[in-house]
């Protein structure tokens, strides 16, 4: 399942049912698991693990050292889950000792081609990044995000839940779950109706965090009695608590 003229080294640990396509270097410290496919023309450094069932196309550079200049060099890694689709161009860096030391991907994501990925980002699980998406430096993106083609994200910025962004917005603060984002900079736009209908949340909770939205964003009342009546409605959908307690954890502040 290696071809003859990829070069893995001996210190890489490559599952027996995973595939190795021409010309790919698989460096030390590297583990692929069990049915992961490495297409043609890619680079993996250590060290990184990746699980099983990913599928990693041609010239992604993956594990590759921080693009830091405090960077001096440490052993900080990587970790890819499972069942992620890693287009041509992708660059997935790992992390650095002013975090926790590691790049940490879930399972089930899309990055299309050209993304970027940096050192000590926290990517959740089921999350798509469109083409050429770049995300700075400690940036967390929760599960089932969805950020569209060209959009850029400023370090130590948290992407909530079911968030989605429009084209190439241009990312400075918080997304709240559920949000709707876009332009340049980014504005809160609406709730994303449409992504939370296909996952099967019921009318009710859209129709409350559309409230919430409404009262947090168009509402003419001061912040402090927004904040107020979305508590309230928290009280009987746990959909509009998770919102409030973004809120309450945002360090950046967050998108209106």
């Amino acid at each position: 399942m290696i071809h003859q003229t990829a070069i893995v080294d001996r210190d890489a640990h490559v599952a027996e049912d995973a595939s190795i396509g021409p010309y790919s270097i698989i460096e030390a410290g590297v583990v692929i698991g069990s049915g992961t496919e490495v297409g043609p023309h890619v680079v993996i450094k250590g060290p990184t693990t990746i699980g099983k069932d990913n599928r990693i196309f041609q010239f992604a550079s993956i594990g590759e050292q921080p693009q830091d200049l405090k960077y001096a060099g440490e052993e900080t890694r990587l970790e890819i889950g499972d069942r992620n689709s890693i287009r041509e161009y992708v660059t997935l860096n790992r992390g650095t000792v002013d975090d926790e030391s590691v790049t940490r991907i879930g399972s089930d994501n899309l990055f299309m081609t050209s993304c970027h990925v940096a050192h000590d980002c926290v990517i959740g699980d089921h999350v798509i990044l469109a083409n050429a998406v770049a995300l700075a430096g400690h940036v967390h993106v929760d599960d089932h995000a969805i950020l569209g083609g060209y959009s850029t994200v400023h370090q130590f910025t948290r992407i909530g839940a079911h968030s989605f962004s429009g084209f190439a917005t241009a990312i400075d603060r918080d997304i709240l779950p559920f949000f709707t984002v876009a332009g340049n900079r980014a504005r809160a736009v609406g709730i994303n109706k449409e992504g939370l209908k296909r996952r099967g949340f019921s009318g009710d909770a859209i129709k409350a965090l559309q409230k919430a939205f409404k009262l947090l964003v168009k509402s003419p009342v001061s912040h402090k009695d927004a904040m107020e009546k979305v508590a309230e409605l928290a009280q009987d959908f746990s959909d509009v608590k998770q919102l409030l307690d973004f809120i309450e954890a945002s360090e950046r502040g967050w998108i209106r």
